[in-house]
């Protein structure tokens, strides 16, 4: 009987995981992808106009940390004054930031 408890408790768990990453991937597409593109290398229109980073890249994945991929999402970039990413603070949960970030992270090449 604890077996088929436990069978039941992991399944619920890693349906989670899948259901974030759908989110993730979705708020990806609705947010993030009209300047940071589909695959996150930013070679779109808004992207080269922003001078979006190529988040493909894995010398730019090391340049930040998950901390300040969620600061920039949650409170935007600006650079010389000019916002060159918004915020997402009030659109997006602290959650849906997190996994965000976790998706960010599965662009690397």
């Amino acid at each position: 009987m604890k077996v088929i408890v436990t069978i039941i408790i992991s399944l619920f768990v890693a349906s989670g995981v899948s259901l974030r990453a759908a989110d993730a991937k979705a708020n990806w597409d609705a947010n993030c992808a009209q300047c940071h593109g589909k695959s996150g290398n930013a070679d779109t229109k808004m992207g080269k106009q922003l001078n979006a980073k190529d988040l493909t890249d894995p010398k730019v994945q090391a340049a930040f940390t998950d901390a300040k991929a969620t600061e920039s999402i949650k409170n935007g970039v600006k650079e010389n004054g000019k916002t060159t990413m918004k915020a997402f603070a009030g659109k997006l949960t602290d959650d849906e930031i997190k996994a965000l970030v976790a998706y960010v992270r599965t662009l690397k090449k």
